[in-house]
């Protein structure tokens, strides 16, 4: 029986490598009957909106989207069709695994983390209040007549929320991903330091929820610290999960620590969805130029098919991207030794490169 997997070619350069990944996906025999989708910027002026509300109701009802990059509009009021997604599915965790592969151009080898990051509060959670607004103000003197401090007054401000049930469920997800997938170590991220009451929340929860995994280690790190231990010696860690603002800056680093965002996957996962897409942008100045690098969408459909339980399939698509990545002879522009190298591959021929490499695994 087919899976049913909403597809989402997003803008820009998404379609192109959306169609080279649904290639090498079919090529793995998972049979797949894909639910196509429109969102993005192109589709903005036909719908008034760059997310429409078929496309939700698509995942809704197929529970797994694989979806290409999409360009964020600017001036429209739409903060992001990623957010808006994530707040519509309730899709809390975001995943971003962090890998060395051979012949990937990195200073390091033999990385191997996962960073799980809360994606629904702290910071990015959008609670802001504008410089010079009359409700800033009222907020500005609340907090002065509470003793909480004082704020200057041409400020604008933003509020850094963290619970214990965002906290107590993701740091759950990361233990169970860890169980999961056999990983031996969780390490949570947090400033508990200075931000005693929001990090030092996050961080009391991360060690109650650790307890329930004795199976696991369990360590904590400082993010400042954490940066400089993942430039330093990375290999000592294994699952990172943070809170939502720090998620998103050390997933980056990891991406750094291992070749970039060219072979940086990810997913966003709830209790009922999940959306799986590579971590880099549209790049819409490369449209119809077949030169963006599909290796992290392709990446992305790895971990879609382990979601799903094809496990054997993921693992034969993971061994034939790894091998075309090690020869370096099928590979885009980004991952040649200079970026102007004429050998330098079609978006399109490093699928047929994977493919070929399948059918001999």
């Amino acid at each position: 029986m087919a899976y049913r997997v909403t597809l989402i070619p997003g803008d820009g350069t998404g379609p192109e490598i959306t169609e080279t990944t649904k290639a090498v996906i079919e090529a793995t025999g998972v049979e797949i009957e894909w639910d196509v989708q429109e969102a993005g910027a192109d589709v903005l002026e036909k719908y008034g909106t760059p997310l429409p509300e078929q496309v939700i109701e698509s995942i809704r009802k197929n529970k797994v989207a694989l979806k290409g990059p999409i360009t964020t509009p600017v001036g429209t009021g739409f903060r992001s069709v990623n957010v808006a997604l994530r707040k519509a599915l309730d899709l809390y965790a975001c995943v971003r695994p962090c890998k060395t592969y051979p012949g990937v151009r990195s200073r390091y080898s033999g990385i191997d983390l996962v960073v799980v990051r809360e994606n629904t509060e702290d910071l990015y959670a959008g609670v802001e209040f504008e410089r010079g607004k009359p409700e800033t103000q009222e907020i500005i003197k609340t907090i002065k007549n509470l003793g909480a401090g004082e704020i200057r007054e041409d400020s604008g401000i933003s509020i850094k929320a963290i619970s214990v049930f965002a906290s107590e469920r993701i740091v759950r997800f990361a233990f169970e991903y860890a169980r999961k997938y056999k990983r031996r170590k969780v390490t949570a991220v947090h400033k508990a330091n200075i931000m005693k009451y929001s990090d030092g929340l996050f961080l009391e929860v991360a060690r109650n929820v650790a307890r329930e995994y004795p199976d696991i280690e369990f360590e904590d790190r400082i993010v400042d610290n954490m940066c400089m231990q993942l430039v330093q010696k990375p290999e000592l860690y294994d699952v990172l999960v943070l809170p939502n603002l720090y998620g998103d800056i050390i997933s980056d680093l990891g991406a750094g620590l291992v070749g970039g965002l060219g072979v940086a996957p990810g997913a966003n996962i709830g209790e009922q969805y999940a959306v799986f897409e590579p971590t880099h942008g549209s790049a819409p100045k490369y449209k119809g130029l077949y030169k963006v690098n599909p290796i992290a969408m392709i990446l992305s459909g790895v971990m879609m098919l382990r979601h799903l339980g094809e496990e054997e399939k993921a693992d034969r698509l993971e061994k034939a991207v790894a091998e075309v990545i090690k020869e370096g002879k099928k590979v885009t522009y980004d991952m040649k030794p200079t970026p102007d190298d004429p050998t330098a591959c079609k978006t399109y021929e490093v699928g047929e490169a994977i493919i070929e490499k399948l059918k001999s695994l």
